[in-house]
């Protein structure tokens, strides 16, 4: 096998959360390019993501799945994605939200949807598909983290702690079942461009302020995770388990 090869997502099934625009479209469209077929799983089919992964020659498919379900119901929609072409190679956590504003102004709802989206749901979808996956000899399970994984940033209390459970979900499953050929790892995005924080971007003093202190000098773009997306689900990062790759233009070296 070449260097190259060992990049190649040639006949590979992944599965891939919150596919319908921003962050989780873009990282969807590259495991096509690369040659994975793709089982979306959003809370209704696009056509549209899912033509644009075909056009890349591979298959796709949506798979409904409301990550605000409980345990049963979001491995339902994982043993559906199973049973389309009877495996699951990659499994990657994408959706994510986010409740900005003084804790202390956050409703119960507010505060619970976002620990159960951003931290609930994908332990339960990686259960899953673990299940599933140790059957087969192993497989990748991506999740998407944040900076917010390290910091208590302001204002985004029921986030942070969210994704800083999901870095430490990220390293305990690691350590269940890399032994079973799983390796869990976490993409951790620094600012990138996307609808989530379009408000924080239209105030442009504030804007400014995140630029200034990124060595980058710009907010990234999704396409910027791309390059990490694929190193972990391939073979290339066999013995890469644990990890949170933060991609991020220099933010926390700052």
């Amino acid at each position: 096998m070449t260097v190259l090869d060992s990049f190649s997502l040639a006949d590979k099934v992944a599965v891939v959360t919150g596919t319908t625009r921003g962050l989780g479209r873009v990282l969807a469209l590259a495991l096509a390019e690369a040659g994975a077929d793709i089982v979306h799983l959003n809370r209704s089919a696009n056509e549209e993501v899912e033509n644009a992964c075909r056009d890349f020659g591979r298959a796709s498919t949506s798979v409904f799945c409301e990550l605000n379900g409980d345990a049963d119901q979001l491995g339902k929609a994982i043993g559906l994605a199973h049973g389309w072409q009877g495996r699951i190679d990659i499994l990657v956590n994408s959706a994510g939200i986010v409740s900005r504003g003084p804790i202390l102004e956050r409703s119960a709802t507010e505060i619970n949807e976002v620990l159960q989206v951003d931290l609930v749901a994908p332990m339960h979808l990686s259960l899953a598909a673990a299940r599933l996956m140790i059957g087969q000899g192993g497989g990748k399970i991506i999740n998407i983290a944040s900076l917010m994984s390290f910091q208590g940033g302001l204002n985004v209390a029921a986030y942070a702690t969210a994704k800083s459970g999901l870095a430490g979900l990220t390293r305990a499953l690691a350590n269940e079942w890399g032994s079973q050929g799983i390796c869990v790892n976490a993409l951790v995005p620094g600012y990138i461009a996307t609808e989530i924080n379009a408000d924080l971007r239209a105030d442009e003093t504030r804007a400014a302020e995140f630029r200034t202190r990124i060595p980058a000098g710009r907010w990234g773009t999704p396409s910027d995770l791309v390059g990490g997306l694929i190193f972990l689900a391939s073979q290339a990062s066999n013995y890469v388990n644990g990890h949170l790759l933060v991609i991020d233009g220099g933010w926390m070296s700052r």
